[in-house]
């Protein structure tokens, strides 16, 4: 067999791992917006959706690594090809996680409608949406770098996880007064603090995708890195 056709064969199940990759990001990605549909309308149902879709992430990740495994093992790739791999297990187990953080919303829906959610009680659920709009778009930009071997989208998404945090920051003092206020909200807002941890959760392993783009273009790990030291990298 030429070599030739056995780089053909190489590039071609590359290009299915990559594909997989990005079918189970798009899982994660409704799973999340679900799951927050779940919580702005105490849908119960939706929330069952979530949890049921959560063991489908789960299968994913384990064929894309078994899978991985077998072409490392046959084609021992070396260079771009090897780091290309090693962020696509880096890639997959992040979104598995992202997918854990939407069920943990979920199963705190389903808790909060079969207890009964406190009536006359204002929620800040709009900042939580505010929250979830953003780490969904960190997502969805760190998915678009990811199947277009971006490193300057990829760079975005590093820049932009402050507003998460601060976000993040902002929601917490909120439900802090809330709680110091009435009494009432105390339950309930303990939960919501949760959620918005659970979505932050989501804007960093959005983060942890845009770095592993960057280390398979670029060959460096910009972990740990200042903006200036990444911006010197994807220049």
């Amino acid at each position: 067999m030429s070599d030739k056709h056995l780089s053909t064969q190489f590039d071609t199940e590359l290009s299915g791992i990559s594909n997989r990759v990005l079918e189970m990001g798009g899982l994660v990605e409704s799973q999340v917006s679900q799951a927050l549909y779940a919580l702005t309308n105490f849908s119960s149902e939706t929330a069952h959706q979530v949890m049921q879709q959560e063991e489908r992430v789960n299968q994913m990740e384990i064929e894309i690594d078994r899978d991985l495994s077998a072409i490392i093992a046959r084609r021992q790739p070396t260079a771009r090809d090897l780091r290309l791999l090693i962020a696509v297990s880096k890639t997959i187990a992040n979104l598995e996680r992202v997918g854990d953080e939407a069920a943990r919303i979920a199963r705190t829906v389903i808790r909060l409608t079969n207890e009964g959610v406190p009536s006359r009680v204002h929620l800040p659920i709009s900042d939580l949406n505010i929250e979830a709009d953003l780490a969904i778009a960190q997502l969805k930009k760190a998915l678009d770098a990811f199947a277009r071997l971006d490193t300057a989208k990829a760079l975005e998404v590093l820049k932009e996880d402050g507003k998460i945090d601060r976000e993040f920051e902002g929601l917490l003092r909120k439900l802090i007064t809330y709680m110091m206020e009435d009494p009432r909200t105390i339950g309930i807002s303990i939960d919501l603090v949760f959620v918005a941890k659970a979505i932050e959760r989501v804007g960093d392993h959005a983060k942890n995708l845009a770095e592993a783009i960057i280390y398979v273009v670029k060959g460096t790990d910009v972990r740990h890195s200042t903006m200036a030291q990444v911006e010197d990298v994807v220049r």
